[in-house]
C-alpha cells in the first residue's frame, strides 16, 4: 500500500535518509506531506516511530490506492 502522512512544518533535506522510500514534499501551507510504499502494519507503526522521534506534529495518514487519495484512513 502506498501512504501519505501530514506533518505540521516543513522536514529539512537532512531527513530524506531517515525516511528511506518515502518521498518528501514541502507544501505552501508550511506542512509535509510523506507518501511512499508501506509494506505492513509493522511498517506503518516503524515509519510512525520516526515521525514521534523527529518531534513534529502529526496531523493525518492517509492510505492511496493507484496513487490517488481516497477518504483518510485515520485522521488525527
Amino acid at each position: 500500500m502506498v501512504y501519505q502522512i501530514r506533518l505540521e512544518g516543513h522536514l529539512g533535506d537532512q531527513w530524506t535518509g531517515w525516511f528511506e522510500d518515502m518521498n518528501i514534499t514541502l507544501e505552501e501551507n508550511g506542512e509535509t506531506l510523506l507518501t511512499g510504499p508501506v509494506v505492513d502494519q509493522a511498517a506503518l507503526f516503524g515509519l510512525l516511530k520516526k515521525v514521534r522521534d523527529v518531534g513534529i506534529p502529526l496531523i493525518s495518514i492517509n492510505r492511496l490506492k493507484s496513487g490517488k487519495a481516497e477518504t483518510p484512513e485515520a485522521k488525527l
